[in-house]
């Protein structure tokens, strides 16, 4: 049994655990650089690769456009992941974008970040990724058809509990679970490379010849190409969420982006190359899971494994992006940028299990109506994540003359964020200007709803009535206590301050 004591001195919380040593209340550098590693490909590699190939195809109209979105969504992933390690060494802070734009440009675009992506860009990215693993789960029950709403949108949910329940437990099982995970969708996507090789050696390489013919000039197809390419690379950007419980992140967090990102890069090029040798564009555009026709045409008795794999493949993803999620909403409560139940750890766990039960409600809401689609979700998402990817690369332009004296141990070369940051222009642009939908006027205008909740709640520091109250309860009934606050010391390291007592 452990007793928890108030240190009078720092005014954080200590857990005595009934042998003599005390242990803080905090995020813990349990993440190492295998495990960093796990957490960048495994997130990266989810429901993209599976189900993306169909609308990158349909957008561009031709199989060499398609391989060529493949590598450039995968080079711009990897500038961006570049880009985002300057301003994580730089700001060791947890969270992603949010500290680098509060650093940047204060803390109105912060909470309008905050606001988007703890209620929209989060879930959403975690629903979408669940609902990819009930179409592959549901799939092998109904042979020649596509699986019924109801079964597909009960399996996403459950799996959005049960991932919810991992995260809350332990930072050691969640990052257990994406190695064991990651290693399981590496296997499938080898596994598929092979097959392809295989059948090349057969001679089967007629749907790769004329790659190009018929590719669309249409700029607004091709922006929506990009972001059915770029969702599939989400997740390049995961290391910045978990900079505090990265372990010797200045070694670590570059080595991890360097050998994770290009790493997915290459295995998804090979993969698409490996689906044309036995599906013509044609059958691929008319196939519902893309991974489970190639499996029944290359794999034989084995084919039962696709689906297997590719939901061993999403889940892994889904775990990713619940892990990651949960941080951002840790950082933004701690910042008061919401609720501050949302930034309070588990005593005996010590995850932010709050924050992580919070995204996952929202998630499965999220889930429920019968309109919410894969490829509207993706579009909507893409749209709002790419209106702050862009406004973070922009960051740290600006940073190198605002913020000159920091400490900066990695610093990219100042054309890969102007590159990223056109880029980004023109995916939030192009798709608005030639074929502009609702989606995008939804996203426009929760953003800037931010603004009205802002004013009130932060900038005048307003809190709803009976709100301590609320937290009381809560912090009693899930045990959590706030965590030590930052304090910035000369090293720009964090250290304790005055939590309340539980």
């Amino acid at each position: 049994m452990s007793i928890r004591r108030r240190n009078r001195d720092s005014g954080s919380v200590d857990v005595d655990n009934g042998v003599g040593s005390k242990e803080k209340v905090e995020l813990k550098k349990e993440i190492g650089l295998f495990g960093g590693i796990a957490l960048v490909v495994g997130t990266m590699i989810g429901s993209g690769i599976f189900l993306s190939p169909k609308s990158i195809l349909n957008n561009v109209d031709s199989v060499g456009a398609s391989l060529f979105v493949w590598a450039a969504t995968g080079v711009l992933a990897t500038m961006g992941a570049l880009t985002y390690i300057e301003l994580g060494l730089m700001i060791k802070k947890s969270g992603g974008e949010y500290p680098y734009l509060k650093e940047a440009f204060g803390d109105m675009i912060a909470f309008i970040y905050t606001w988007t992506s703890v209620i929209v860009l989060k879930p959403s990215s975690f629903s979408i990724i669940s609902v990819g693993f009930a179409q592959y789960v549901t799939a092998p029950f109904y042979p020649g058809c596509d699986p019924p709403i109801v079964p597909q949108k009960c399996a996403a949910c459950i799996a959005i509990l049960l991932i919810t329940l991992v995260n809350c437990y332990s930072v050691k099982a969640t990052n257990i679970v994406q190695i064991v995970f990651t290693i399981a969708k590496l296997l499938i996507v080898v596994a598929i490379i092979i097959g392809g090789f295989v059948q090349i050696g057969f001679g089967k390489t007629e749907y790769l010849n004329n790659t190009f013919e018929g590719t669309t000039s249409n700029p607004s197809a091709v922006a929506l190409a990009f972001y059915s390419g770029l969702w599939a690379y989400d997740g390049w950007n995961q290391l910045n969420y978990i900079t505090e419980e990265l372990e010797n992140p200045k070694r670590n967090m570059p080595l991890c982006i360097c050998i994770g990102v290009p790493l997915v890069t290459v295995l998804y090029i090979l993969v698409n190359v490996s689906y044309f040798t036995v599906m013509s564009p044609v059958e691929l555009l008319s196939s519902s899971a893309v991974a489970i026709t190639f499996g029944d045409r290359v794999f034989g008795i084995f084919t039962w494994t696709v689906p297997l794999a590719v939901a061993c493949s999403t889940f892994g993803a889904a775990n990713g992006s619940a892990f990651t999620s949960a941080r951002l909403t840790y950082a933004a409560g701690r910042s008061g940028h919401v609720v501050k139940i949302l930034s309070y750890v588990s005593v005996e766990r010590l995850t932010p299990s709050p924050a992580a039960i919070f995204n996952a409600f929202i998630a499965i809401i999220m889930i429920i109506p019968e309109s919410s689609t894969f490829e509207s979700l993706i579009d909507y998402f893409s749209f709002a994540s790419w209106i702050f990817y862009g406004a973070t690369f922009l960051s740290v332009i600006v940073m190198r003359f605002t913020r000159p004296n920091m400490k900066r141990p990695f610093k990219v070369f100042i054309l890969v964020p102007v590159i990223c940051f056109l880029c980004s222009i023109y995916l939030v642009i192009a798709p608005i200007i030639d074929s502009p939908a609702i989606e995008y006027l939804y996203a426009a205008i929760f953003i800037v709803a931010g603004l009205i909740l802002y004013f009130p709640f932060v900038y005048f520091k307003k809190s709803l009535p009976y709100m301590d109250e609320i937290t009381i309860f809560l912090q009693k009934l899930l045990e959590v206590v706030p965590p030590p606050e930052y304090q910035e010391e000369d090293d720009d390291e964090v250290g304790p301050s005055d939590p309340k007592e539980l």
